[in-house]
C-alpha cells in the first residue's frame, strides 16, 4: 500500500461495506431497546445488509478492487452483522427471564464464535469455493426462525403475545448447530456450486418483503401465512445444508 490515509485506501465497494456495518450497530441498539418492534426492526436491518454484502462483492469483483483493506473491512463487517447482532437479537427476543436464559446465554456466545471463526478461516484460506456455511446465511437462519414466531404470535393476540413455548428451548441449541455449520469442514460447496447463491438470493429478498407485508396487514390470515412462509424457509434451509453435509461425505468417499 503506498499510502496509510484511510480516504485514500477505502474504494467504493468499502462504502458500501461500511453501510451494511451501520445496520448492523443499528440493528444492536434495537436489540438494547429490547421491545418487540425494535427487536422485529434490528433483524429486519440484519437482513438488509446481506444485500449490501452481496452489493460490495458483485462491485469488487466488476470493477477489480479488490483489496486487502477491504477483505479486512469486510471479515469485520460480517463478523458484527452476521454474528454479534443476530446473536444479541436473539437473546433479547427469545429470553425467559429465568435460569434457562444461561443456556440461550451460551447459544448466543456459540452463534457469534462460529461467525468470527469462520471467517478467520476465510481470510487464511485460498480454497475455492465455501467450507462451511457462509455467515450471512447462518444469520438469516435466525432472522426466518425470528419472523416464524413473530408472525404466529402477532396473529394470535398482537404484538405482545408471547412467542411458541417450545422455540425458547429449541433456540439456544439451533444456535449451536449454527455455530457448528460455520466452522466445520464436512460441509463444503464447490465455487461453481451456484445452489449456494440460489438459496441466498431468495432468502435474503424475501424476508424483508415479507415482513414488511405481515406488518402492512397484520390480521390472522395474513400473519399465519408470513409465519408458515418463514418456517418454511427455514427448515428449506436446513435441508439445504444438509445436502451440502452428504455430498461432502459422499465425494470423500468416492475418492478415496
Amino acid at each position: 500500500m503506498s499510502s496509510n490515509k484511510i480516504p485514500q485506501l477505502l474504494k467504493l465497494k468499502d462504502f458500501i461495506t461500511l453501510i451494511g456495518t451501520s445496520l448492523g450497530i443499528i440493528a444492536l441498539i434495537c436489540a438494547c431497546l429490547g421491545t418487540r418492534a425494535t427487536l422485529s426492526l434490528g433483524f429486519f436491518l440484519i437482513s438488509i445488509s446481506t444485500g449490501t454484502d452481496m452489493i460490495d462483492g458483485y462491485i469488487a469483483r466488476k470493477t477489480n478492487t479488490v483489496n486487502e483493506l477491504g477483505k479486512e473491512l469486510d471479515s469485520l463487517s460480517d463478523s458484527l452483522t452476521f454474528g454479534i447482532a443476530p446473536a444479541v437479537l436473539a437473546y433479547q427476543s427469545f429470553k425467559t427471564n429465568s435460569l434457562f436464559d444461561i443456556v440461550l446465554i451460551i447459544g448466543a456466545i456459540c452463534f457469534a464464535f462460529g461467525a468470527i471463526l469462520r471467517l478467520a478461516r476465510f481470510n487464511l484460506s485460498n480454497v475455492p469455493g465455501y467450507t462451511g456455511v457462509p455467515t450471512p446465511i447462518s444469520a438469516l437462519l435466525l432472522i426466518v426462525f425470528f419472523y416464524a414466531n413473530y408472525f404466529y404470535a402477532f396473529g394470535m393476540g398482537g404484538i405482545t403475545y408471547p412467542f411458541l413455548e417450545i422455540a425458547y428451548y429449541l433456540l439456544p441449541f439451533i444456535m449451536i448447530m449454527i455455530a457448528w455449520f460455520n466452522i466445520t469442514t464436512f460441509i463444503s460447496f464447490g465455487e461453481k456450486d451456484k445452489t449456494v447463491y440460489i438459496v441466498f438470493l431468495i432468502l435474503a429478498p424475501f424476508c424483508p418483503i415479507f415482513g414488511i407485508i405481515g406488518v402492512l396487514n397484520p390480521n390472522f390470515l395474513v400473519s399465519m401465512i408470513v409465519s408458515v412462509f418463514f418456517l418454511s424457509t427455514f427448515l428449506f434451509a436446513l435441508i439445504f445444508i444438509f445436502r451440502g453435509f452428504f455430498l461432502y461425505r459422499s465425494n470423500k468417499k468416492k475418492n478415496k
